[in-house]
């Protein structure tokens, strides 16, 4: 292989180092979740930035800052890894009698879902889950699934739909964001910049609206990916709303934070869909009722007392 071509191809450890330093905000976070040394986690991050030749990551007396190009790299990292993931999911599979082949969404795979899988597997060990990414409707005949995951409504009434748990979004910001805006109210939110998702193009109008607030609001950028919608939020852009269950990460290391408004149910749903003539397959059914109970424990985790779902409707 060529230099250029060997710089170009960083190694696997050097790349979810700086991604988890990107996404935890510091060297002794992404340590922690990776389970290595801070020192260690530095070492990977300065390697690849010897090897692509240009700086990432700013050292600051509060921990790290990306550069302009750090963050661009981050979100294309984030989603490679993310992709990497599933792939090796799908490689470590075997051939067993029982089989379901299952659509996930990429982000809710990836970050609710997949984490859970051991949990079936080691209980489940005659069951091979083979996993493929959709977005949108699935056509169960076309691409041969069992099964795949849903956020929306229901549409056809020849799918069962199994709802798993509501979609509740709120507003979010970096710490540095909110403590720069006085925002202690909906309205207030009315001056402020608003991040949207492609996919969510009602999701500020709808939050108004259920916060019984009239006045037109000020449009802000929107984005594709949910990655570049967070990745924008962390870096002090503006407000995100923005769906719980895909930030539970950020939330706990502190790089979001919710704005004291209320949550807002959005009126889609998470579902587990199958054609009908799949209700009576083995592997639907046992997936079906491990998946139901572990939605179920996290509503539960969710709504005790002092984390309100929505104080709207």
């Amino acid at each position: 292989m060529k230099e250029i071509q060997r710089r170009l191809i960083p190694s696997t450890a050097a790349l979810t180092a700086f991604e988890a330093v990107a996404r935890l905000g510091s060297f002794s976070a992404a340590a922690n979740a990776l389970s290595l040394t801070p020192g260690a986690v530095s070492r990977h991050v300065d390697g690849l930035e010897g090897q692509l030749g240009v700086v990432l990551v700013k050292r600051t007396n509060k921990g790290v800052e990306l550069t302009e190009k750090g963050r661009r790299y981050a979100a294309g990292v984030a989603e490679i890894i993310d992709r990497l993931r599933l792939l090796s999911l799908d490689a470590m599979s075997n051939i067993h009698p029982g089989q379901l082949d299952l659509a996930i969404l990429p982000t809710f795979g990836t970050r609710w879902l997949l984490p859970r899988i051991p949990d079936f597997v080691s209980t489940n060990t005659d069951v091979t889950l083979n996993f493929v990414t959709r977005i949108g409707r699935v056509d169960f005949e076309r691409d041969r699934l069992d099964a795949a995951i849903h956020v929306g409504r229901p549409f056809s009434p020849d799918l069962v739909f199994e709802h798993l748990m509501p979609e509740v979004a709120a507003p979010v910001c970096s710490p540095a964001f909110r403590a720069a805006n006085a925002i202690a109210a909906p309205a207030a939110l009315l001056d402020m910049p608003l991040l949207e998702m492609v996919s969510r193009p009602d999701g500020w109008r709808n939050w108004f609206a259920a916060a019984g607030i009239a006045e037109p609001y000020r449009e802000g950028m929107r984005f594709e990916q949910f990655i570049h919608v967070a990745q924008a939020c962390m870096t002090g852009l503006g407000v995100a709303l923005m769906p719980l269950i895909l930030i539970q990460s950020e939330l706990e290391s502190g790089q979001l934070v919710e704005l004291d408004v209320p949550r807002f149910k959005t009126g889609n749903g998470y579902y587990l869909v199958y054609p009908r003539h799949k209700a009576d397959n083995p592997s639907v059914r046992r997936f079906s009722a491990w998946l139901l109970e572990q939605a179920r424990r996290f509503v539960e985790r969710e709504e005790q007392p002092g984390q309100p779902l929505s104080a709207m409707r």
